[in-house]
C-alpha cells in the first residue's frame, strides 16, 4: 500500500467533512496551497491539515508540487468535473452561449446555484484566472437562482450575513427579499454595479416544467453597452437562448409544456 494511502484520518463523519472543506479551500484560483495555509484557513491544527491533505493526495484529490510541496487539486477532480460537466449536457451550452456572446458583444454566462454561491459552468466567465463562484445576493445569476429557487435550497433567510462589494450591494435581507419579488415580477435580474463598479448584468432562469431555475443565464458587459434604452433587446437575445438551453439541458420530463 503506498505510504499517502496507509495515513490514518480523523474518523467519521467529521473527517470527511474535513476533507471537503479541504477541497473548498482551492476554490478561488489563487496558488498552490501548503498543509500550513490549509491549517490557518480551516482553523486546524497543522498537524492535522497535514493528515488530511496526504489522504486526498494518495485518492488523487490533490497533487504536490515536488520543488515547494504545495498542493493544488489533482486528477481526481478534473475527472469527475469533466464527467459531471457531460452528465449535466453542459457541453451543449457552448455553442449557444458564444452565439449569444457575439451577437450582443457581451460576455454570456450559465450558472446554477451551489449553497450561498452561484457556479459559473459554462460561458465566458470559465477562464484559468478568473474564479467561478459569484454571491447570490450581488450578481443577476445569483438574484434568479434565489427568486426561482429549487425546493430545499432555501431562500435569503439561508445565507450568510450580506457583504457589500460596493455602495450599490444589497446588504439587508429585507430589501433583498424586496429585490427578489421585483426580479419575479420584471421576470429577469439587474446587476448594475453592486459587484464591481463599471459593470451591468442582465440575468433570465433557465426553468424546468416546475418553475424552478435549473440554471441562470446572463449577459455582462458595461452600463455604456448595456443602456436602459437597449435593455430589452438584451433580454429578448437572453430569453430566446434560455429557451433552446431548456430544450438542450432538462430532459423530455423534466422541460416546460410548449406555449400555444
Amino acid at each position: 500500500m503506498p505510504e499517502a494511502a496507509a495515513v490514518r484520518a480523523p474518523g467519521g463523519a467529521q473527517a470527511v467533512q474535513r476533507a471537503l472543506d479541504v477541497l473548498h479551500c482551492f476554490h478561488d484560483n489563487g496558488p498552490d496551497l501548503s498543509a500550513s495555509d490549509l491549517a490557518r484557513r480551516l482553523g486546524l491544527s497543522s498537524s492535522t491539515a497535514h493528515r488530511l491533505a496526504r489522504t486526498l493526495l494518495g485518492a488523487g484529490f490533490l497533487e504536490q508540487d515536488v520543488r515547494t510541496s504545495r498542493y493544488r487539486l489533482g486528477p481526481a477532480v478534473t475527472e469527475l468535473g469533466r464527467l459531471s460537466y457531460h452528465q449535466r449536457g453542459l457541453h451543449l451550452a457552448a455553442p449557444e452561449l458564444t452565439d449569444l456572446a457575439e451577437r450582443t458583444g457581451a460576455t454570456a454566462d450559465l450558472a446554477l446555484r451551489s449553497g450561498p454561491h452561484a457556479v459559473i459552468v459554462a460561458g465566458g466567465s470559465v477562464t484559468p484566472k478568473v474564479g467561478l463562484r459569484r454571491p447570490l445576493h450581488s450578481t443577476a445569476l445569483g438574484k434568479v437562482l434565489l427568486a426561482w429557487a429549487r425546493p430545499g435550497e432555501g431562500g435569503p433567510s439561508s445565507l450568510p450575513p450580506l457583504p457589500a462589494f460596493t455602495d450599490r450591494t444589497i446588504v439587508e435581507p429585507a430589501a433583498l427579499e424586496a429585490e427578489l419579488a421585483k426580479v419575479r415580477s420584471d421576470a429577469y435580474a439587474l446587476n448594475d454595479g453592486e459587484s464591481a463598479p463599471g459593470v451591468r448584468t442582465l440575468a433570465v432562469p433557465v426553468l424546468d416544467g416546475t418553475g424552478h431555475a435549473r440554471f441562470a443565464l446572463a449577459v455582462r458587459a458595461t452600463p455604456s453597452a448595456i443602456t436602459d434604452e437597449r435593455t430589452d433587446w438584451f433580454l429578448a437575445q437572453a430569453r430566446s437562448c434560455a429557451l433552446a438551453l431548456e430544450v438542450l439541458l432538462l430532459s423530455p420530463a423534466e422541460r416546460r409544456p410548449p406555449t400555444p
